[in-house]
C-alpha cells in the first residue's frame, strides 16, 4: 500500500457503484487524499481501469471486488475481505443504483418494480448492515448514501415511480440509521443529486405509453439555474469527501441537495 497524505490518510472507504460516474469520482478523490478504497461493483473493464488508475497514484490504494449489492452473501464476503486486506472500515459510500424502467404505474410489471427496489433500496441496506459491525470496532465512522432529487423534492419525472420510491426510502433509512448509530459515533448522511453527467441513463428502459401520463413542463432558460447544464461527478465527489471527513464531524442525519437549484423550479 502507498503512503498517502491528506484528510483520509490511513483510512479505508467502501464505495459501491465505483466503476463509473459519482462512485468513480469519489473513489479517485478519496484515494488522492490518502484513503484505501474498496471498489464494489460488477467487475468489468471500467472497474478494473478505476482500480489501475488509483493504484498509479502516489497516495491511497484500491482493490476492486466483484459485488452484486442485491446479493447478501457477496456483499458480506466483500466487506470481510476488505477488512482483511486493509485492516478495517472507516467510510461507507452506498452509491450503487439504477434508474430502472420508466413506465406508467399500470403498465409496470412487478418484476420491474422489484428489480429497482432490490438494487437501490435493498442494496443500500445490505451495504450498510454488513459494514456497521466494522465501523463500531473503529469507534466512529461516516456513512454517505446517494439518494436523488427524485422522490424527495421532484416528482415530475413521469414514469419513474419505482425509482422515486426507492430514493424517498433511502432518505428515511438514512435518518433512522443516523439516530440509531449516533451513540457509536457513526454519522449517516444522504446526498440528493440532480442531473449529473454519468452513465446511469444506460440503466433506463422506457416502455408503455409514457405520452399518456406526461404533463409538459418547460423552463425556457434551462433547468439548472446555477449552471449551464448538468453537474459533474467530481462536484458530487467533493461533497462526499466533506461528509466523510472530520470537517463534518457534527453533521449527521442531514439531507443535502446538490442540483444547482434544479429541484426548486
Amino acid at each position: 500500500m502507498n503512503e498517502g497524505f491528506g484528510r483520509f490518510q490511513g483510512k479505508t472507504a467502501i464505495i459501491t457503484g465505483a466503476g463509473s460516474g459519482i462512485g468513480k469520482a469519489a473513489a479517485v478523490l478519496l484515494a488522492k487524499e490518502g484513503a484505501n478504497v474498496a471498489l464494489f461493483d460488477l467487475l468489468d473493464d471500467r472497474t478494473n481501469k478505476v482500480e489501475a488508475e488509483i493504484n498509479q497514484l502516489q497516495a491511497g490504494s484500491a482493490r476492486a471486488f466483484d459485488v452484486d449489492t442485491t446479493d447478501p452473501d457477496r456483499v458480506e464476503k466483500a466487506i470481510l475481505e476488505t477488512v482483511e486486506i486493509f485492516g478495517g472500515i472507516d467510510i461507507v459510500f452506498a452509491n450503487a443504483g439504477i434508474n430502472g424502467v420508466m413506465t406508467p404505474i399500470d403498465d409496470m410489471k412487478l418484476e420491474e418494480w422489484t428489480k429497482t427496489l432490490n438494487v437501490n433500496l435493498n442494496g443500500t441496506f445490505l451495504t450498510v448492515k454488513y459494514a456497521i459491525p466494522h465501523l463500531k470496532k473503529r469507534g466512529q465512522g461516516s456513512i454517505i448514501i446517494t439518494s436523488s432529487v427524485n422522490g424527495t423534492r421532484t416528482f415530475s419525472n413521469f414514469g419513474m415511480s419505482a425509482y422515486s420510491t426507492t430514493k424517498a426510502g433511502q432518505v428515511a433509512f438514512a435518518k433512522m440509521a443516523a439516530l440509531e448509530l449516533a451513540q457509536f459515533k457513526i454519522r449517516v448522511n444522504v446526498i440528493c443529486p440532480g442531473a449529473i453527467s454519468t452513465n446511469i441513463d444506460q440503466s433506463t428502459k422506457k416502455q408503455g405509453d409514457l405520452e399518456e401520463i406526461v404533463i409538459p413542463v418547460e423552463y425556457p432558460e434551462g433547468s439548472q439555474p446555477l449552471s449551464d447544464g448538468p453537474g459533474k461527478p467530481e462536484e458530487v465527489a467533493d461533497l462526499v469527501a466533506f461528509l466523510a471527513s472530520d470537517q463534518s464531524k457534527h453533521i449527521t442525519g442531514a439531507q443535502i441537495f446538490i442540483d444547482g437549484a434544479e429541484s426548486l423550479l
